[in-house]
């Protein structure tokens, strides 16, 4: 539910870009840095018990999500924001089982 919730937020400051504020953007992108630090952090801590080749995935995922994070807010542009958001949903569907 987080990573879709996190996903919506994405969604609407894209959808609404031009009325959108740096703030809108500042705080949805943050919403979702946060709860991926949380997931990853949780994914790959050693007493984990998942194959770690899932945790190596997940920690790369992790990496990029970060990244992605600081040069979309370095420079907006709401085209940045469609890998995010299909990520969080197709995360969000696998984990529903979808």
């Amino acid at each position: 539910m987080l990573l879709m919730r996190a996903a919506a937020q994405l969604q609407a400051v894209q959808d609404d870009w031009n009325a959108s504020s740096f703030e809108d953007i500042k705080e949805a992108l943050t919403y979702n840095r946060r709860l991926w630090t949380v997931l990853v952090t949780s994914a790959t801590e050693d007493s984990n018990p998942l194959p770690i080749e899932l945790k190596q995935n997940i920690g790369s995922l992790g990496v990029f999500i970060l990244r992605h994070t600081v040069d979309t807010l370095d420079d907006p542009k709401p085209e940045r924001l469609t890998s995010l958001i299909s990520i969080n949903r197709n995360i969000a569907q696998g984990l529903r089982g979808n």
